[in-house]
C-alpha cells in the first residue's frame, strides 16, 4: 500500500500538479525545440512526431492548470529546465528521460486524486498518461530500444 497517498491534501494536490504542469511547459519547449533541430534522413520521421507531441503536450498543461484553478490553486508559470544538445541522439534521450519521469508522477498522481476521491481528476490523468506512453514508445523507437518501464513514484 502507497504510504503517502491517504495523508495527502488538496493543496499537496495543488503543488503535486504544479510540478507536474511544469514538466508540460518543459515537454512543450524541447519538442518545439528539438522538433526543428533534428536534421539528417534518419530524424525525419521522428521530427514530425516530436512536432505532434509539442501540440499534445499543450493540451495536457491546458488540462492540469485547469485541475489546478478548479482545486482553488494558482497554475504555475515557469517551466522545468529544458535540456539541449547538438547531437540528435542525446536530444532524443533527453525527451526519453523526461516522458519516464512524467509517467512515474502522473501514475502517482492518479492515486493520489483517487484518495482524495478526486475521480474526475485522476480520470483526466489517466487520458494524459495513455499520450505520454505513447510518446515515450515512439521515443523508444526512434532510438532503437524497447521502451523502459517508468514505474511510480514514491
Amino acid at each position: 500500500m502507497p504510504h503517502d497517498e491517504h495523508k495527502i491534501t488538496r493543496k499537496q494536490l495543488i503543488e503535486g500538479l504544479n510540478q507536474d504542469l511544469a514538466r508540460e511547459y518543459q515537454a512543450i519547449i524541447s519538442y518545439v525545440n528539438y522538433s526543428q533541430v533534428l536534421k539528417g534522413a534518419a530524424y525525419m520521421n521522428i521530427a514530425g512526431e516530436l512536432e505532434k507531441h509539442a501540440g499534445e503536450e499543450l493540451q495536457h498543461a491546458l488540462k492540469i492548470a485547469n485541475q489546478i484553478d478548479y482545486l482553488g490553486g494558482m497554475p504555475a508559470v515557469t517551466p522545468a529546465p529544458v535540456r539541449t544538445s547538438e547531437k540528435a541522439e542525446e536530444m532524443l534521450r533527453f525527451d526519453l528521460e523526461n516522458e519516464r519521469e512524467t509517467i512515474r508522477q502522473y501514475r502517482r498522481r492518479v492515486r493520489q486524486a483517487d484518495s482524495l476521491n478526486e475521480f474526475a481528476i485522476s480520470e483526466t490523468l489517466r487520458d494524459i498518461l495513455v499520450q505520454e506512453q505513447d510518446h515515450l514508445i515512439a521515443l523508444a523507437t526512434a532510438l532503437g530500444i524497447d521502451p523502459p518501464d517508468p514505474g511510480i513514484a514514491d
